[in-house]
């Protein structure tokens, strides 16, 4: 009986002695979803609840820890209530984050956050297992109305205010967010040459043309160069958020002004006008404009033609507005192309001439030999 005791005595004094707040090692014997089961050598084992394995509540306990990991946990409770040992593994995290929080701080250097919930004025965001204040207006370069989009999104941050005594620790990606586009700024302008080729995406829209992010840095389209035809206003061509392909047409580096072109990269119609358009063909257009010696009609975007007040009509017209109107559908012939003068000249009597001598020859082709048998017999 005395060996009983003397063997039960010997695995006592093997046992650890815990403490509460001590910091101690053990080895994961268990994970679920809701716990973490520790061995540190006490006579019962450790249990980590799932409130106590982080402060980021959607992680996973399997994701942190593998049977077999040593950890480090912190001692809440020798006794919980059922024999085991309460423990904590956000609380050695805890105070290992806050030290890296602090010398971040001081180094400046960039910390990535995982924004877990939303307050009032602000989010809360994980970084090195601290619960951390992001205010609303630090959490991007523009304004955000819902804040509730960026929960579970991981991002770059820097630490602008920290004490540990408050634990408190507030975070800014606002000032990354900035430096980052300087940084690609200083990119694109030291790159940035005339007649380059880039992609962008519109960012704003203006009366007077289109701004367009090509990569940190906004250029503009002005309106004269968003298409070859005339464009009242740029939403007529583009929208935000639309990708777009632009020519670098001129820079200034000083004063970070970028002029983009669109039209340029599309087909100029004068450049296929004596392709598409041969002398005597007649084809349908729109008159746009007109003044004291004739009206100009819109072949296609951006290609006009003029009838010379002359050839409007076969009879007298004193001035275009008599015999047109401004959107009037016509029917022209194309008397001359001029590519290299950028000049059309169109005729709207030799259109409509030519169409009553081909419907006259229709009318006399339709004509029958019996027609012509019993014509003759009257």
């Amino acid at each position: 009986m005395s060996d009983m005791f003397n063997f039960m005595d010997e695995i006592e004094k093997s046992m650890v002695r815990l403490h509460r707040g001590e910091v101690v090692t053990g080895k994961v014997i268990n994970v679920t979803d809701n716990e973490i089961m520790v061995n540190v050598g006490y006579k019962s084992d450790g249990i980590i609840p799932k409130e106590e394995i982080s402060n980021d509540y959607s992680v996973n306990p399997k994701t942190l820890v593998n049977i077999g990991d040593e950890i480090k946990v912190y001692v809440i409770k020798v006794d919980d209530g059922e024999g085991n040992v309460l423990l904590s593994k956000k609380r050695v995290d805890m105070e290992k984050g806050w030290e890296d929080l602090e010398k971040i701080k001081d180094s400046n250097a960039i910390i990535e956050a995982k924004v877990v919930e939303v307050v009032r004025g602000g989010a809360i965001a994980i970084a090195r297992g601290i619960r951390c204040f992001i205010p609303a207006s630090q959490i991007s370069d523009t304004f955000v109305e819902d804040l509730s989009t960026f929960v579970g999104k991981k991002f770059n941050t820097r630490v602008i205010e920290i004490d540990r005594r408050k634990n408190k620790a507030v975070l800014s990606r606002k000032v990354v967010l900035k430096e980052e586009k300087e940084e690609a700024k200083k990119d694109v302008l030291g790159k940035i040459e005339k007649g380059q080729k880039i992609k962008g995406s519109v960012r704003n829209i203006a009366d007077f043309g289109a701004f367009v992010d090509i990569g940190g840095i906004d250029g503009l389209i002005h309106i004269s160069d968003l298409s070859w035809n005339r464009v009242k206003h740029p939403s007529q061509i583009l929208k935000v958020g639309d990708e777009v392909e632009v020519e670098v047409l001129d820079f200034d580096k000083d004063k970070e002004r970028i002029s983009l072109g669109l039209k340029q990269l599309q087909p100029q119609p004068w450049d296929l006008a004596e392709q598409n358009y041969a002398t005597g063909d007649i084809v349908e257009g729109k008159v746009v404009r007109m003044v004291d010696y004739g009206a100009f009609v819109e072949l296609e975007p951006g290609l006009d033609g003029l009838v010379h007040i002359s050839e409007i009509s076969e009879g007298y017209v004193k001035k275009p507005s008599e015999a047109l109107e401004i959107g009037q559908i016509v029917k022209v012939k194309v008397l001359e192309v001029n590519a290299e003068q950028k000049r059309i000249s169109l005729s709207i009597s030799a259109a409509n001439k030519t169409e009553g001598e081909a419907e006259f020859t229709n009318d006399e082709s339709s004509v029958t030999i019996g027609d012509v048998i019993n014509s003759d017999e009257k």
